[in-house]
């Protein structure tokens, strides 16, 4: 099974856009057609980002995604602190993806990361990464 780590605008896009391609990302996670892997890290960005006020989201349906995508996740913590020049808050998805062998990072941000392929995990588009699970 491919493992794959999600940046956290990838959440976001799924959860306030239902029909996107970032929320069918997500449900490849939750019915295990991919392992979504988190680090406690990455899971508190997720809580702390989808709870704030702007997005309107209740946090009892927060709560309850992020229990379901821990119930269906591999969770790691890293022990290989990993250093990214481009935008050092997002080292956190780097160190997931290198801790667990992930073979992909999907992000909105490609910028924010060094050139793909990252070690050995692909650094791609929510967009790349649906061409490719789809078409395979």
């Amino acid at each position: 099974m491919l493992k794959v780590v999600y940046d956290t605008n990838v959440v976001v896009s799924a959860v306030l856009k239902s029909e996107s391609v970032p929320s069918s990302l997500l449900a490849l996670a939750l019915q295990d057609q991919v392992k979504l892997c988190l680090s406690p890290a990455i899971f508190d960005e997720y809580r702390e980002v989808l709870n704030r006020p702007k997005f309107g989201l209740q946090s009892s349906a927060v709560e309850h995604l992020l229990r379901e995508m821990r119930a269906h996740a591999l969770l790691v913590r890293p022990t290989e602190p990993i250093a990214n020049p481009l935008d050092e808050k997002d080292s956190l998805f780097l160190e997931c993806a290198v801790a667990t062998g992930a073979q992909y990072l999907v992000t909105g941000n490609i910028k924010h990361f060094p050139a793909s392929p990252f070690r050995q995990t692909k650094i791609v588009t929510p967009s790349a990464f649906a061409v490719y699970f789809f078409a395979s």
